[in-house]
């Protein structure tokens, strides 16, 4: 092995040399394209968690060091100085935008808030308490039925449409499936607002009554919205470009990342964070949890402590905690005693050496699912909430594959288990 290649032999004793290929930042890694047209063998990573699987310039993760980059620009700096449209726009286009970008950005986007009348009509399709997640997939793949005028994925332009379309529909579909869920109207966007007040005003305000978008509120959300933003080739970015690699209509790639992110592992997370908070029930039961999240022989784990893949802490969590707290001093009405438990949970782990020296820190959907809860969205929403977010990280990703001369269709390989080669039997003899 040489400083700038690896020297592979295959099985059948022939060798192929191995560059390495090295980004502007992170670790390099190894190119094995050549692998097994030379060598006649594969490489074996369950779960891709040592394989590359794309070059990409858009978010980069350090996770020994806890830094998280749009575009450069870290995350949290962004989450504290920007908006959530500003972020939006460098994550489509690599710089942030100038005023006059920024303003014809911005009304590109209020363009696009509405959906087709005929399209409501897909929610009624639903049973009323189905997950709203369920609804949110099936309407953005139906989507590309509205607008097949504008998926030719050649066309910079049709791109262009498709990106702030899907960008600005989201939030009018998500909180119209809230709405449907509890039996109520839907209510149309309203372009004179910022993007997260928006979205606020769809989900709570009613026909019959004036609706004030607390402002709070609006800002806790929209930081949200910029730390959900991106998160590099995670399970749903990583859908959609091995569903976007086939050639589908974008709106479809886009679902399936909804989908993929709808688990309890990845997108889910937030939400099963406050239904574990609710089965621990009250303060005084927060001992024998914690006791039972430090028995290597119990399979109980606390949720919303740690991640995958920051080895110190969440960048993330800290800007989001400072909005939780002041989310929380702002409405107060701790009804049924689970915020009161979480902020015990969150104390407990920042000083209890079992968590301390693992560095099970509290992360972003231990406090996302604090916020969201404080400003009055039920549990079941949290999921779409996360997805609104990271629309244009999905986005982003999508464009910079789709016009990548050098694209292929995704086709991973596996190792065979199964039964060898055997002749058919019939049945009367089997």
């Amino acid at each position: 092995m040489s400083s700038d290649s690896y020297t592979v032999t295959g099985p059948d004793g022939s060798s192929v040399e191995l560059p390495q290929v090295q980004g502007t930042m992170g670790p390099p890694a190894v190119d094995v394209r050549k692998l097994y047209a030379n060598t006649g063998g594969f490489t074996f990573d369950p779960g891709f968690t040592s394989t590359c699987s794309c070059e990409s310039a858009i978010t980069f993760i350090d996770g020994e060091k806890g830094q998280l980059l749009y575009r450069g620009y870290r995350a949290d700096e962004l989450a504290q100085k920007s908006n959530y449209m500003e972020v939006c726009y460098l994550l489509l286009n690599g710089e942030l935008p100038t005023q006059s970008e920024y303003e014809e950005f911005t009304d590109a986007i209020r363009m696009h808030t509405m959906l087709n009348e005929s399209l409501k009509r897909f929610f009624t399709g639903f049973h009323y308490d189905a997950h709203p997640m369920a609804m949110l997939s099936s309407i953005v793949s139906g989507l590309s039925a509205f607008y097949h005028d504008t998926t030719n994925t050649a066309d910079p332009e049709h791109r262009k449409i498709f990106a702030r379309r899907m960008i600005a529909k989201i939030p009018t579909i998500a909180a119209a499936a809230y709405k449907y869920s509890i039996g109520q109207p839907m209510i149309y966007p309203k372009n004179e607002l910022d993007y997260s007040s928006n979205f606020l005003r769809m989900m709570f305000a009613v026909p019959a009554e004036e609706y004030e978008v607390d402002p709070v509120a609006a800002e806790a959300l929209d930081v949200l919205l910029i730390l959900h933003a991106d998160h590099e080739q995670n399970a749903s970015t990583s859908t959609v470009r091995l569903a976007g690699s086939t050639g589908c209509n974008p709106y479809a790639a886009i679902s399936s990342g909804i989908a993929a992110l709808w688990g309890p592992a990845h997108g889910g997370a937030n939400e099963a964070v406050l239904k574990q908070l609710s089965a621990i029930g009250d303060v005084s039961n927060v001992d024998k949890f914690i006791a039972k999240a430090k028995d290597k022989n119990d399979p109980f784990r606390l949720m919303g402590f740690g991640h995958r893949v920051y080895k110190n802490f969440d960048p993330r969590a800290t800007v989001i905690r400072e909005h939780c707290h002041k989310v929380l001093k702002a409405y107060g009405g701790d009804t049924d005693g689970m915020l009161e438990l979480a902020m015990k949970l969150e104390e407990i782990a920042l000083k209890d050496e079992y968590f301390v020296e693992r560095k099970l820190y509290p992360n972003v959907d231990f406090y996302s699912g604090i916020i969201y809860k404080a400003i009055g969205i039920p549990t079941n929403m949290f999921t779409p909430m996360f997805a609104i977010g990271r629309t244009v990280g999905w986005v982003a990703h999508y464009l910079e594959m789709i016009s990548d001369p050098g694209m292929r269709i995704g086709r991973p390989r596996q190792i065979y288990t199964g039964a060898t080669e055997r002749p058919y039997t019939d049945i009367a003899g089997r």
